[in-house]
């Protein structure tokens, strides 16, 4: 335990697994006061984690979960964006509209709607830090061999709603920034197993993120350390891009 975030109230979508469950757990062990929201209530969290259901979808149910935080107390709430989707391997010509109103309704729509609430009330008690999770697929790379038109268009998304709230929000105390992480080790991943090696090869360093590198972005853009940073788009992705 450490107390670099104590004191802090943060709210975590996307939080059942994944990013979303170990940046939860990792800011809960350095003192910060953690809300776990998802689709399906977060479950197997450390019990101090409070977690809620929350449909990113929804206007109403992302505007009650906010009322219920601020019910708990007036301190402010900030918020880590980790939820997203993706499909599976559709080509573009193929790609049918439902499948991308779903994964544009998560990744792009989602964050936005989390962003505005949260950050309305974060503006009316003097700032805070919000940090949306992007990708490298959004404005570093085409992934390959797999195609996935939307999802790297929803995330492309995501970075540029980050600098514009950055630029909207900053000077009324609001950090807005967001982390892009290449191929990490998370179990969504492990769904695509036969693709690893080409993906591990197209880095530079030769593996994937773990966890806890983006978490540790993640929780830099959050702290103290990060108060210069305005609409940053923190690349994490072993070298992918270079390549």
């Amino acid at each position: 335990m450490t107390s670099r975030f104590a004191g802090r109230r943060i709210a975590v979508v996307g939080a059942a697994g994944g990013i979303g469950a170990h940046v939860s757990e990792s800011l809960n062990s350095q003192g910060a006061t953690v809300y776990a929201l998802d689709l399906r209530l977060p479950i197997g969290l450390n019990p101090s984690i409070r977690a809620f259901e929350a449909d990113i979808n929804s206007e109403e149910s992302i505007a009650s979960v906010v009322r219920e935080l601020y019910a708990i107390a007036d301190t402010p709430v900030e918020l880590v964006n980790s939820a997203g989707i993706v499909e599976n391997d559709v080509p573009a010509e193929d790609m049918p509209m439902q499948t991308y109103d779903s994964v544009m309704g998560v990744n792009l729509r989602g964050v936005f709607l989390t962003c505005r609430e949260f950050g309305r009330e974060l503006l009316q008690r003097g700032g805070g830090a919000i940090v949306n999770v992007a990708s490298m697929s959004g404005n570093h790379v085409v992934n390959a061999p797999q195609k996935q038109s939307v999802y790297n268009t929803s995330k492309s998304g995501v970075a540029a709603l980050t600098r514009s709230l950055a630029v909207e929000w900053g000077s009324r105390g609001v950090r807005v920034n967001c982390v892009s992480p290449g191929y990490v080790d998370t179990p969504l991943n492990s769904l695509k197993k036969h693709m690893h090696q080409g993906w591990i090869d197209g880095t530079v360093v030769g593996r994937f993120a773990t966890l806890t590198e983006v978490t540790g972005a993640i929780e830099y853009l959050l702290s103290d350390e990060a108060a210069y940073c305005c609409g940053t788009e923190l690349l994490i992705d072993g070298g992918s891009s270079l390549r």
